[in-house]
């Protein structure tokens, strides 16, 4: 498949799935980045999207002040404008939170964990270009789930009645970006995702496939990841062959 080629595949899979996803229901309120912050997430694909890719870099869903403001996957406004060059307008989510306001490119909030990813990226490769020459970064689950008080909720933290619907439809969606891609290596930013894409090898490809592994998912969150994240992160990397 050539660049043009993987690049449009990439985005009809990413529509197919923010279609799919949008006659979900559930418990809690939702945005859909894929629909409203739609330019920016395909403007992302076409830069990003040139195939195949040594490695696919798969976090969870995305987070209130990254991808759910650029639609881009661990999307920190900064970095997305200043690194990845992007900047799209963003519309509005259908029922927006009060709490969890979507101000796209405006937004003055920094999503650390965007920070972190992408701040190792760049320190690495001078240009976006020459990652996205080997890597890719995706997110499992094209979601914002959030309780009424607005407090984030991640897609393990849901029901199961409600999950096993949306597991379907990302698995499938994976399974079209690992096709399109055929990488060496799939690694999961955090556990979650590391199952995501095992579930996907076993129920999809063949054992020798792709390989899988797992870095530390970047959030303020995790105590482990607050001190030297990139370090670590370079250190499993260079320690699996990736880098």
């Amino acid at each position: 498949m050539g660049m043009a080629d993987s690049r449009e595949a990439l985005v009809s899979v990413s529509r197919r799935l923010a279609a799919a996803c949008e006659k979900l229901r559930f418990s809690h309120a939702v945005y859909n980045p894929l629909v409203y912050a739609k330019k920016p997430h395909e403007a992302y694909l076409r830069l990003a999207g040139t195939g195949p890719k040594k490695t696919v870099f798969l976090g969870m869903n995305p987070g209130p002040w990254g991808m759910a403001q650029t639609g881009v996957p661990f999307g920190e406004v900064a970095a997305v404008r200043d690194w990845l060059g992007i900047s799209a307008p963003v519309g509005k989510p259908k029922t927006q939170h009060p709490k969890r306001p979507v101000e796209g490119f405006a937004c003055a909030k920094s999503e650390v964990s965007g920070r972190r990813l992408w701040g190792l990226f760049s320190g690495r490769y001078l240009r976006p270009e020459e990652f996205f020459a080997e890597h890719f970064v995706a997110n499992y689950c094209p979601l914002v789930f959030m309780e009424k008080g607005g407090a984030n909720i991640t897609p393990d933290k849901l029901p199961s009645r409600e999950t096993e619907r949306l597991f379907e439809i990302c698995d499938k969606a994976l399974k079209e970006t690992i096709a399109i891609f055929k990488p060496q290596w799939l690694i999961g930013i955090g556990g979650f995702a590391e199952k995501r894409i095992k579930a996907v090898k076993a129920a999809f490809f063949a054992e020798d496939s792709f390989q899988v592994a797992r870095i530390l998912h970047p959030s303020p969150a995790s105590p482990r990841a607050n001190s030297g994240w990139q370090e670590a992160v370079t250190k499993t990397l260079t320690d699996l062959g990736v880098w």
